[in-house]
């Protein structure tokens, strides 16, 4: 098992990416600046903890009144990303992290326990980036019943504070 990297804090610039969505197109940091993204990671695509995740993000009518743009990572290629997306009707982008090297950087690879076996691969965190790129509020072990409207919460939370 490798050692637990060290996962962005709130207030933090959050680290810069460059991953590609399912129709190969490159998709960064840089490309939500002025508005709240979410990036949630998940790790398998058309899985059932992983569908209900999508598709509770893809309903989410708080999210979408709120304006916030979402993105999930997994490292899943491209084909599976766009039959994960075509089936379930996801509006939003998948990128494909294939090596994690990214989920590595953020802390969102490594031990996980499932049903009290301990394996390491991804963790499903969700990051709430800020219109500003840096790190509102994480989800180090989101529980998927109810997170997307938390996630919502949290907007309306910070634009409550900096309003």
């Amino acid at each position: 098992m490798t050692d637990a990297t060290p996962v962005p804090q709130v207030g933090d610039a959050f680290p810069a990416f460059t991953l590609n969505d399912a129709d190969g197109q490159a998709h960064g940091l840089n490309d939500y600046a002025g508005k709240y993204l979410v990036l949630y990671v998940y790790p398998k695509d058309d899985t059932p903890g992983c569908t209900k995740e999508a598709c509770a993000f893809r309903d989410s009518a708080p999210l979408k009144a709120l304006g916030a743009a979402i993105v999930g990572v997994s490292a899943d290629d491209a084909d599976s990303h766009a039959q994960f997306a075509e089936k379930h009707s996801l509006p939003f982008p998948l990128l494909s992290d294939p090596d994690a090297a990214y989920l590595k950087s953020i802390g969102s690879y490594g031990p996980k326990n499932l049903y009290g076996k301990v394996t390491e691969g991804i963790k499903r965190q969700t990051f709430l980036i800020g219109p500003d790129g840096k790190l509102v509020k994480s989800w180090l072990a989101v529980s998927v019943e109810g997170h997307a409207d938390a996630v919502a919460a949290a907007i309306e939370k910070d634009q409550s504070k900096n309003g």
